[in-house]
């Protein structure tokens, strides 16, 4: 599986202020951040950094980690946080069809629009790639939950 790597002005909701603040710390993409919030301790320190709430790099750390999933990346990843899901081991032994209700209940609560909800045959495709992303033996560091 090709892991994504993305800028960090690609994660949804992060601001123009933070993406700087980011920046000036050395992080640039979604690599960067996860090495940094790999450990709750590193998190905090990285808070304390940036001089904000550990809410915030706790957030975009989740979001990094499930970008890396390319069928997710950072088009869908804030769905699936804001769906409840916060990590790619949550992903993995998530059952699709309970998922797939679950978005389409924000879709519509959020959106009042349904139709835009992705269709279940994407949210088996999430939750498979997330099965075999923990299956791989992979060096990259992954976010605390």
């Amino acid at each position: 599986m090709n892991i994504k790597i993305w800028p960090l002005a690609s994660l949804p909701g992060l601001s123009a202020e933070h993406q700087r603040q980011l920046q000036s710390a050395g992080l640039h993409t979604t690599a960067d951040l996860l090495q940094q919030a790999r450990s709750p301790q590193t998190t905090q320190t990285l808070a304390t950094t940036l001089g904000l709430p550990l809410r915030y790099p706790r957030k975009w750390a989740a979001l990094a980690n499930l970008a890396r999933l390319p069928s997710v990346g950072c088009q869908h990843c804030g769905l699936l946080l804001h769906s409840g899901v916060q990590s790619i081991e949550q992903l993995a032994v998530s059952t699709p069809g309970r998922l797939h209700s679950q978005i389409k209940r924000l879709h519509t609560a959020q959106l009042q629009r349904s139709d835009l909800c992705p269709p279940p045959a994407q949210v088996v495709q999430w939750v498979q790639e997330a099965q075999q992303f923990l299956r791989s033996a992979s060096p990259h560091p992954h976010p605390h939950r």
